[in-house]
């Protein structure tokens, strides 16, 4: 009996077994519409409402202390219990703001065996003392999703025992989060343990350029695809191309809000994998060092640039938002751009040519910028945003800089007709028709001047 038919017929039932068996106090409410319980730990046991979350997918229990639910892992959990567990829908449990024994997680782990659950997350948690993590040799859990945030735990250092006893599970998740939780390195050993991992994110850390080294040593993480070190301590632009060169499945790589030395010339070449590259708020003044031959996806937001002179013909998405380009890129750099961000730059005009030569530009960004709106300036930005969805920060953040009478005044509100800024096309055909004019009339007096006068009847 799956899918909660069990539960809906034999409530009590259901609460008596599952109140006996695990630690789940506290006061609970229910979101229907998403499907997510949230539960508040609490000092008095009050399971009364937790039955309105039978039908949850998400559970997430917040809020204390579970030391003094530790004898739960030394307790056998009957058959019944266990079959209760495998009629719940829950695919998804969160732990916020608790302390929790290292053993009571082991026992919940475990118990996961049988649940449906493919996602565990913990937020703000402490996890106390080490535990030993035999019972779970040979077991392959259904969880393939794992995120820590703002965690802190024993060390990694000297636990090999624990990844082999949870190896079997280990090499079959797909996704790994640690951020904010102070780490430092993770051991060579650990790193080849995960066999199939895709994703892992370790943003906001400690890391730095050598602890990273056996992190990232030969086999570790071989069919990773996506990896995020946003907001660690590296240093070398260089050591990083080097020490990642061996995975050649990663695809998405982010090494924003590091403080790298500026991108020189580095005989280190990228792995051909690579097509999503984010070098955003590193403090960078100039990028001359050829870039995964095959990006297409390259975000150099927030950085100090002047210029981006890179032939990159793969490219599809630029980022250079927040610069200080005085110019848009040449076109003939990338042919294959199709989404252009430009926005928060020092750019006083838009040359449309030059876009319009980008034959497969579908999004411009391009606000915050100083532009000139004079009858020229201010007329090629209205041509290219009355192309349709090309420009979706259009019209309220381009405004006009010079001339001074403009200045702070939406650009789609400029004048720009041909007759009001191009005074030229009504002047010079003015003048000539005047010129033209005159001519006739001095050829005409001529010719009369020269007809004989027998022609004139005198």
């Amino acid at each position: 009996m799956r899918g909660g038919r069990w539960a809906d017929s034999h409530p009590n039932g259901l609460l008596a077994e599952l109140g006996t068996a695990l630690p789940v106090v506290g006061d609970c409410s229910f979101n229907k519409s998403q499907s997510h319980c949230t539960c508040s730990l609490l000092d008095l046991e009050n399971r009364g409402n937790l039955f309105q979350c039978l039908p949850a997918f998400v559970f997430e229990l917040r809020g204390g202390n579970l030391e003094k639910y530790v004898g739960f892992a030394s307790n056998t959990v009957e058959q019944p219990v266990l079959d209760i567990l495998q009629t719940l829908q829950v695919t998804k449990i969160v732990f916020g703001d608790l302390l929790v024994p290292e053993v009571l997680l082991a026992a919940v782990m475990k118990l996961t065996y049988y649940m449906r659950i493919t996602d565990i997350e913990f937020e703000s948690c402490t996890l106390l003392g080490n535990a030993s993590w035999f019972q779970m040799d040979r077991l392959i859990l259904p969880v393939s999703s794992l995120r820590f945030h703002n965690v802190t735990s024993a060390s990694l250092a000297n636990r090999d025992k624990d990844f082999t006893h949870l190896s079997r599970w280990l090499e079959t998740l797909q996704n790994l989060t640690v951020t904010q939780s102070q780490v430092t390195y993770i051991p060579c050993s650990v790193g080849k343990v995960f066999r199939t991992l895709r994703y892992l994110d370790v943003s906001e850390n400690h890391l730095q350029d050598h602890s990273m080294r056996p992190s990232f040593c030969q086999g570790a993480f071989p069919q990773l695809q996506v990896l995020k070190l946003h907001r660690n301590n590296l240093s070398s632009f260089h050591t990083m191309c080097e020490m990642l060169r061996h995975l050649e499945k990663l695809v998405h790589l982010d090494l924003s809000q590091n403080d790298l030395l500026a991108i020189s010339s580095s005989s280190c070449q990228w792995q051909p994998s690579l097509r999503i590259f984010n070098l955003s708020t590193m403090g960078l003044d100039h990028i001359t060092l050829p870039l995964p031959p095959n990006v297409e996806v390259l975000d150099v937001s927030s950085n100090n640039l002047h210029a981006l002179d890179l032939a990159l013909p793969f490219l599809k998405k630029l980022h250079l938002s927040n610069n200080r380009l005085h110019a848009v890129p040449s076109a003939k750099n990338y042919p294959a751009l199709e989404v252009l961000s430009l926005d928060g730059n020092l750019i006083s005009h838009l040359p449309r040519d030059e876009l319009q030569s980008m034959r497969h530009l579908q999004s411009l960004r391009a606000g915050r910028n100083l532009y000139n709106c004079s009858c020229a300036g201010a007329s090629e930005i209205q041509a290219l945003a009355s192309k349709e969805s090309l420009m979706p920060d259009w019209p309220q953040d381009y405004t006009c800089e010079s001339p001074s009478h403009y200045q702070g005044t939406l650009v789609k509100n400029v004048p720009a007709s041909v007759l009001q800024c191009n005074k030229a096309i009504v002047i010079i055909p003015v003048v000539v028709l005047l010129v033209l004019s005159c001519l006739a009339g001095i050829i005409c007096f001529a010719r009369h001047k020269a007809r004989p006068h027998w022609e004139l009847g005198i």
